[in-house]
Parts: structure tokens; sequence; C-alpha cells
């Protein structure tokens, strides 16, 4: 492969580094997650070997989260990730775009290991900082609050104000990108309305409000699924 053209290089010179990145880059567009890995991991210590810059070294440990989250092996990224963000926060400040997109990759983690009382706790602290640098409507302060969201409602001791505030700030952030970029945008596909409604089913639940089980399967059923219409005789009352 091309890459190896340079193995011959100093560790330090600037073309074996990019060809370094460029091979664990390549290897993770094309799916191949476990070269991928093993490629971004040996960039990661040649760029500790050679004292890369701080920002240089998030970047590399960034992408290298993203291998992990790749291959299902989040445990294994989650202290990488919090390492970024704390690198980012001392080196920029919690005000700069960086840090708060590296707080949105360490949310992404700690759902994915299920340390919801964290992530809660650090999506309190970033949404409203977010807000101000980047404004109200950005698409990322938009996906942080869906992330939120996600929280509230998937965490095993939500309380009712809990799934309450889950349905207000999903049904919000959905119906925002939705009017704003349409409905088969790939920012609005990110978000999966089955999430609001089983959010939704979990409050009428905890509320007493269930009119019986049509109504109840209506809620957790995707009204646009022709195969729901076919499947069952039930008639769906949707929102």
């Amino acid at each position: 492969a091309c890459w190896k053209t340079y193995l011959g290089r100093s560790e330090t010179d600037q073309i074996r580094l990019s060809a370094t990145r460029l091979l664990g880059n390549v290897l993770f567009d094309a799916g191949d997650h476990e070269d991928a890995l093993l490629a971004r991991q040996a960039e990661l210590s040649l760029m500790k070997r050679v004292g890369a810059p701080g920002d240089h070294m998030l970047r590399v440990q960034t992408r290298v989260g993203y291998s992990y989250n790749a291959l299902g092996r989040h445990e294994e990224g989650l202290p990488l990730q919090r390492d970024v963000y704390s690198g980012r926060l001392k080196l920029h400040g919690e005000n700069h775009q960086e840090t708060i997109w590296s707080a949105g990759y360490l949310a992404n983690s700690l759902y994915r290991t299920r340390r919801f009382d964290e992530g809660k706790a650090l999506l309190r602290k970033v949404i409203p900082v977010a807000r101000r640098v980047l404004g109200k409507g950005n698409i990322d302060v938009i996906r942080l609050r869906w992330s939120y969201g996600l929280f509230l409602y998937r965490a095993p001791d939500a309380t009712l104000d809990d799934i309450r505030e889950a349905v207000a700030t999903m049904e919000e952030t959905y119906g925002t990108v939705r009017r704003a970029f349409g409905a088969e945008h790939s920012y609005t596909r990110e978000m999966d309305p089955k999430d609001i409604r089983f959010a939704q089913a979990e409050l009428r639940a905890r509320e007493g409000k269930w009119r019986g089980i049509s109504e109840a399967l209506g809620y957790v059923m995707d009204p646009e699924d022709p195969a729901v219409r076919r499947r069952t005789s039930f008639k769906f009352n949707f929102k």
C-alpha cells in the first residue's frame, strides 16, 4: 500500500504523519473498523512519541474514540472521550465550539454505556453554554437537547417530571428540525420519532390516561408504516 512508502521517514516527518492519519480514515470510511482502530492507535502512539501539540493529540484521541464506538466497544472508548472533553476545556475553555462538540461526543458515549446521571449532569451544564455561543437554532444545540431528552426518559429512575420534560424536549427539537429541513433531511433522520412515541407512551401510562389497548399500541407503532395497518384491525389514535 502507498502508506508503506513513508515508514522509513522520520517520525516527525509531516508526510509520514499525514499518511498514517489518512490510512486510519480510509479504513474507517471503508467500514474496516478493526484495522482502522489499529491504525489510529498507532497514530496516537506516534503523536505521543513526537510530542504533538495538544490540539493535534485531542483530534487523534477523538478519532480513536470513533473507532471504538464503531466496534461497539463503548466502555473502552469512554475514557478517551472524557480525556478529550477535559482537554478541550483546559485548552479552549467552555465557550469554544470544539469544546461543545467534544461534550456531545462524550454524551454519546455516556448514553451508550448507560451512565444516565453523568450524561444528564453534563448536558445541563453544556446546553446553556451552547445556546449562548452557537445560538438556539444551531443544529448542534438541537442535537444536544435531543440527547438530553433521551437521557431523561431512558434513565431507570426517571421520575414523572423527568418523563414530562423528556416528551416536551423531544417534541420541540424534532419539530424544529423537521420544519427547518424537512422530513427526509439527514439532520431530521438522526432523530427517531419512535423515541418520542415511546416517551409519550411512558408518560401516559404513568398518568393513567390510556383509553384501551388500541391507543397504547398507537403510541408505539409507526403511523406511516403500511405494515401497521395491514397487520392489525385496531383503530389507532395518533396525535
